[in-house]
């Protein structure tokens, strides 16, 4: 079972429509992106890490990806995702390159 951080609970809205896309990494790692339209028309943008065991290993939210489609947010989400899970950096070196 997954357990959520802050940041996806602080991002998680069930009124709107959303698109996600799960993956199981070699290492056993769960990648768990989605991607969202706001009430204004905001493209927006979740990303999150999790353990074999369901630790959230890393997670960010996008409230704004500004001239992005929700399939190119997607994409790109998932891209870092990726590169998160296998890199293994620590979480303030990838929140300093997030931004």
């Amino acid at each position: 079972m997954r357990t959520r951080g802050s940041k996806y609970w602080a991002w998680a809205d069930p009124m709107l429509h959303s698109r996600c896309h799960e993956e199981v990494c070699s290492d056993g790692n769960i990648i768990d992106v989605q991607v969202r339209l706001s009430c204004t028309g905001l493209t927006q943008l979740f990303i999150g890490v999790y353990s074999p065991s369901g630790h959230a290993l890393f997670e960010d939210a996008y409230y704004a990806r500004p001239d992005e489609s929700m399939s190119t947010a997607l994409a790109w989400g998932i891209e870092r995702a990726r590169s998160v899970a296998t890199k293994g950096s620590s979480v303030d070196e990838l929140l300093a390159t997030s931004r």
